[in-house]
């Protein structure tokens, strides 16, 4: 079947239909799931073009709902023309585009608008887009609301590039009061400079160093504020990248009191740990840090409870001088790890060494992360009216990492040479068959998705 064709049907031994994997047939009409047949019921017209995929697994695209594309402003870091490539090549069929670090930041409408057009033509899976809250762009959240943002993301400490700048508690308690009875939700980058020991020195080349430098009381203290805040206003909240199993205890509680509050970790939190990270090899930082090894398997065991909502890849290239790879120096090297391309294979590659079986897959990296976008009634499921959005993957396949392999704009990244299991095929975005075997169709097919606006009229 030729790239970028239309798929009228997808046959293999392992559909994941719900919580079973079973021989089936996914039978497609214009762009959506239609129905759900099994092999022996589905007759197959002349003019079907049916994909038989033998014993690969059919599911859900991955949903990715934390992304730096960069474009405008620092596309030599990333492109939408890349990372969506990449991101098809993954077998992730939508990505949610974080408003920073793109240069302008999607913190008007105005700018929003821009990014749109910047990204017109040039998507190879769909996109969302996050907006962004910084001090004094109050007045502009409903109408960026209006517009399509699937909601706002803050940083309360610095973010890391001087346009988006965090927000103090003054800022965060305008922009709840806007955000009330709008449905939207508030993303947390969730530390807080409270620590005092900023005054230590140490090697700068010693992970060590710079993971003192962001101890976990930075994202507690910063999780208690949101917590409040969350409790407060019963505005929707999300903390992004939880590194930290400490506050888990305080989400836990939030919650318990009727807090609307979720929570992401990331690939990189679950499948490393900072006992392994070298000395000097600053492709492994980002903020907040890589924690121990101990930390990294409570992250495991808070996914397993259902504490942790979903994992993101959190993808945050830049270009190589930035990683500072010439001097080692954690302290000045860019934080941010890239992975897009790679998170369901990551992610099975230790899930299912811990339990984890398919129908989880799914759902904390597709239908739990299309709901935070409120996405969840044409993403990321496997069942009729739905987007014909699929992955077709091997899950018992190994495969290394490899420069050559990578189609992310700047081939830096922790697990170059790394052996994975879980291998994609093939990925499919609303019944167009637009990645297989490592080839691409001819011209990006992927849509700009605005986000209705849904009133909650419990916050009215």
């Amino acid at each position: 079947m030729e790239l970028g064709s239309t798929v009228s049907a997808v046959r293999s031994t392992r559909v994941l239909d719900g919580d079973k994997v079973r021989p089936a047939v996914v039978v497609i009409k214009d762009g959506k799931i239609h129905e759900i047949v099994s092999s022996c019921s589905f007759s197959e017209d002349v003019a079907c073009q049916v994909l038989d995929v033998g014993d690969s697994v059919v599911m859900p695209g991955i949903v990715d709902c934390h992304v730096h594309v960069n474009e405008p402003g620092r596309t030599s870091w990333e492109g939408f023309w890349t990372a969506t490539r990449a991101a098809a090549a993954g077998g992730v069929t939508t990505i949610v585009d974080m408003p920073l670090n793109s240069i302008p930041p999607t913190t008007t409408l105005g700018n929003f608008h821009e990014k749109l057009r910047e990204a017109t033509g040039k998507c190879f899976v769909d996109v969302a887009f996050w907006g962004g809250v910084v001090p004094g762009n109050q007045l502009h959240l409903r109408p960026m609301i209006q517009a399509g943002v699937a909601g706002f993301k803050c940083f309360l400490i610095h973010s890391g590039v001087d346009e988006f700048p965090h927000v103090n508690d003054s800022d965060l308690h305008t922009a709840m009061k806007q955000l009330q009875g709008t449905g939207s939700v508030l993303l947390f980058h969730a530390e807080r400079d409270v620590w005092e020991g900023k005054g230590e020195t140490g090697d700068p080349c010693q992970y060590s160093t710079f993971l003192r430098s962001r101890p976990d009381v930075m994202e507690t203290e910063a999780i208690r504020v949101v917590t409040e805040l969350c409790l407060q206003y019963r505005v929707r909240c999300h903390i992004v990248h939880l590194s930290s199993a400490k506050p888990l205890k305080l989400i836990e509680e939030a919650r318990q009191a009727g807090a609307p509050l979720t929570v992401e970790t990331t690939h990189h939190y679950l499948s490393l740990c900072a006992e392994d990270i070298p000395a000097g090899a600053t492709q492994f930082k980002c903020c907040p840090p890589i924690r121990g090894s101990v930390n990294r398997e409570q992250l495991w065991s808070a996914l397993k409870a259902g504490q942790i909502d979903m994992v993101v890849s959190d993808h945050s290239p830049c270009t190589t001088d930035l990683k500072k790879l010439d001097s080692g120096d954690f302290t000045q090297a860019w934080g941010g790890i890239s992975s897009l391309q790679f998170g369901l294979s990551l992610f099975w590659s230790s899930a299912s060494k811990r339990g984890f079986q398919l129908p989880d897959v799914v759902r904390l990296l597709s239908q739990k992360t299309a709901q935070l976008c409120c996405l969840d009634s044409r993403k990321g499921c496997l069942a009729p009216s739905y987007d014909a959005d699929l992955v077709v993957w091997d899950p018992e396949r190994e495969f290394e990492i490899q420069e050559e392999n990578i189609h992310h704009k700047n081939k830096l990244t922790p697990y170059l040479g790394l052996k994975l299991q879980g291998a994609v095929r093939a990925t499919i975005l609303r019944g167009r068959l637009v990645y297989e075997d490592g080839s691409f169709c001819a011209e990006p097919l992927g849509k700009h998705l605005l986000i209705p606006q849904k009133t909650n009229q419990a916050q009215l």
